[in-house]
């Protein structure tokens, strides 16, 4: 078990920054799914608004690569696109 002060704060942080980091790492899988699952292209027009915004946004705080947002908003799109 961790002794200093410091290193128990580090352990405090890292149990929220984990949870936090699951929870929008959820959140945005879920998000893709649904948008996977569209079968009306205007609805999923929509959605993909706010998944990508979100995906960028998660892209920039490092909770996912820029690339990956990348790549998940290039496969809605075309996924969109046939629809």
């Amino acid at each position: 078990m961790a002794n200093h002060k410091s290193s128990l704060k580090r352990i405090r942080q890292t149990k929220t920054r984990n949870l936090r980091t699951r929870y929008y790492g959820k959140t945005m899988r879920n998000a893709v799914r649904k948008v996977r699952k569209m079968e009306d292209k205007a609805a999923a027009a929509e959605a993909f608004k706010k998944v990508s915004s979100m995906l960028d946004k998660l892209g920039r705080k490092g909770i996912i690569s820029k690339n990956k947002a990348g790549n998940l908003k290039s496969k809605l799109a075309r996924h969109i696109n046939k629809l």
